[in-house]
């Protein structure tokens, strides 16, 4: 079977809108009723918190790249630095994050769809979210990069709609009554605990700035542009955050207005504009599903191509690029296929499997820097120390934190995925006597 390679065709902000619409800028406003009643009405402040955690394990991403400008991100990383075996370990769990990720959304769009239009059967909404997906990332990496841009730039302008409606509402006597107000970062009864607890539920926010590594065989001069798309995925993402639940805050000091401030979003945008602001709301809200689930459903294809380009899983199905497209063609398809089983699934139980593959990826990601580090012996000059150690150890740090706040179900279901992977490792490589088979990148250039 004839097969190509991918083809080095994405610039700097292609990468940059796929790592922002993979996070999805609209989540702020699920997430804000929650985090606003956990920290007394500072979710901007908590926001800051952990967008400043987040930017060193970003850093040890940005720093793995320039070594490995290759598409298998952690997997790749581990396996080239630590060891092959453990690598394809961190390979399978963070397939986790990265084949949930676009079920996650299906199920999202059947509810915010079913919601508007009760008399559709809800199973159309899934089926036809998966097939979108699909057929953008079959036969051009430009053109889903593209499409994409335009659903970000979309929740771009719902944000800045929203905002100039909550100044105009803030302005008449809505909430604190004025723009110029500190409140929704600092306050009397301000305490560290509720905060650093509350940004332990937005880090959550975060995942997605390393699927861009996933893209790293798709961009020009990637060992420069990943890094600096790495960095400005997490700000632009950060920054959108922060500037929207600041507004958010202003317009609610507290969440005694929401009827239930774990589902507050569609009360944020009723009250903030009416319902014809709502409704462009939603429209805001579906166009970062189909971001997030675009993005992800590219990186997951990506990773797939690695391991079968290492023959860890089969190469003809999952090593083959097609000729005249340059995309992994086939995993696109399996990826696809895999996604519409969140017809049978509910959001709790598909929502619960993505973390773990990403705080695993995220530890490996910290962990390889420090071993990097210390085998080129680069942490010798004070710079040096800083960069190549400290930094990696405050993002590993970071990192457990988040493991200590994993919802008990995400890491049981978690395991039991990591165990199959090791059954599988273990018959692949005959009880461990035989190294895994590699791709040598650099010979095949």
């Amino acid at each position: 079977m004839q097969t190509g390679k991918l083809k080095r065709s994405l610039n700097l902000w292609h990468i940059v809108l796929l790592g922002v619409g993979y996070m999805t800028p609209m989540v702020v406003f699920d997430t804000f009723g929650i985090v606003s009643e956990k920290t007394g009405g500072h979710v901007p402040t908590a926001y800051v918190i952990a967008l400043s955690a987040m930017l060193f394990t970003a850093s040890s991403y940005g720093k793995m790249v320039k070594i490995y400008p290759q598409a298998g991100s952690s997997y790749t990383y581990t396996q080239k630095t630590i060891n092959p075996h453990l690598g394809f370990l961190v390979g399978w769990s963070s397939l986790l994050d990265y084949l949930f990720l676009p079920m996650v959304n299906g199920i999202l769009t059947k509810i915010y769809l079913t919601a508007l239009f009760p008399e559709v059967y809800p199973w159309i909404w899934v089926v036809a979210f998966v097939l979108l997906m699909t057929v953008i990332n079959l036969f051009n990496v430009n053109f889903a990069a593209n499409f994409n841009s335009f659903l970000v730039f979309f929740q771009m302008l719902v944000i800045v709609i929203f905002v100039a409606l909550v100044v105009k509402g803030v302005m008449s006597g809505e909430g604190n009554g004025t723009v110029l107000s500190v409140q929704p970062f600092f306050g009397p009864h301000l305490e560290m605990s509720t905060l650093i607890s509350g940004a332990t539920i937005l880090c959550f926010s975060f995942l997605g700035f390393d699927a861009v590594t996933t893209l790293s065989e798709e961009t020009s001069n990637p060992s420069k542009t990943v890094p600096r798309a790495i960095f400005l995925t997490a700000l632009i993402g950060g920054g959108l955050f922060v500037t929207a639940s600041f507004f958010t805050q202003l317009f609610f000091p507290d969440v005694s207005r929401f009827s239930d401030p774990e589902a507050a979003s569609p009360e944020i945008a009723l009250f903030v504009g009416g319902k014809l602001f709502q409704a462009f709301f939603l429209a805001g809200t579906l166009c970062g599903t189909l971001a997030s689930g675009l993005a992800s459903h590219a990186s997951v294809s990506r990773l797939l191509y690695v391991m079968g380009r290492d023959q860890m899983i089969p190469k003809k199905l999952f090593g083959f690029i097609h000729p005249k497209y340059n995309t992994p063609f086939f995993n696109v398809i399996f990826v696809g296929s895999i996604s519409m089983v969140a017809l049978f699934l509910d959001l709790v139980t598909a929502a619960s499997l993505i973390n773990f593959g990403a705080l695993i990826a995220f530890t490996f990601v910290n962990i390889c820097v420090i071993v990097h580090a210390i085998r080129n012996k680069s942490f010798r000059t004070i710079k040096g120390f800083l960069s190549t150690i400290l930094s990696p150890v405050l993002g590993a740090a970071s990192v457990f934190i988040l493991w200590l706040n994993l919802e008990m179900s995400s890491l049981i279901l978690g395991i039991v995925w990591a165990v199959i992977g090791i059954g599988y490792l273990l018959y692949r490589t005959k009880w461990l006597t035989e190294s895994p088979p590699l791709f040598h990148f650099e010979k095949a250039q």
